[in-house]
């Protein structure tokens, strides 16, 4: 694909430290399964300007992962042109970025609690999305007044909209907060002992 859509550069990015010596030359490829697809290796790579082959360990390797599974999940288009894929690569994970509430909104689970306590849908639901509503809704149910979730392991989670959630994580943090001061104190009186 490299070549039909004429790249001259070509950065290689592998998580098989033999395979990826082996391709840059440092190691002989002694597998005799294996020196087909070697020769083959080699002849691709006089077809580019420069080619760097370079090994990742499977512990940083984030980014291919990803990549291997939106590759899985798109088919590829034959001759058709492909928009090259941008990538920037942020300091901190996308969940934790913030997502601003618009003040009044209902939480996200507000569909599915009205569907089990009614059997109703929102006014403007296409099809589609009552048929969400409804496989959405058969994994949870009703303790009392709240709304739980079942997970595939049976544990129950509790549904909380954007307010208790606050609330539960400053009750979280306060006692976490309580329990390292306790911690210290003891650690203080161990250490005068």
């Amino acid at each position: 694909m490299a070549i039909d859509q004429n790249v001259e550069e070509l950065l290689i990015l592998g998580d098989s430290d033999l395979i990826i010596r082996q391709a840059q030359g440092e190691w002989e490829t002694r597998d005799v399964k294996l020196i087909p697809y070697k020769n083959h290796v080699e002849d691709l790579s006089k077809r580019f300007k420069s080619i760097e082959f370079r090994y990742i360990p499977r512990c940083h390797n984030e980014l291919a992962d990803a990549l291997a599974t939106l590759d899985s999940m798109l088919p590829y288009p034959g001759n058709a042109h492909i928009d090259p894929l941008e990538i920037q690569i942020r300091e901190r994970h996308g969940y934790c970025n913030t997502i601003e509430v618009a003040p009044n909104t209902q939480p996200w689970y507000h569909d599915i609690k009205k569907f089990l306590k009614t059997k109703e849908y929102p006014e403007q639901a296409s099809g589609d999305q009552e048929r969400t509503i409804r496989r959405h809704a058969s994994g949870f149910f009703f303790s009392g007044d709240v709304l739980c979730k079942r997970t595939p392991d049976l544990n129950l989670l509790r549904c909380v909209d954007a307010e208790e959630a606050g609330r539960i994580m400053h009750e979280v943090q306060s006692k976490a907060t309580v329990q390292e001061a306790g911690v210290t104190k003891m650690e203080k009186e161990m250490c005068k002992r």
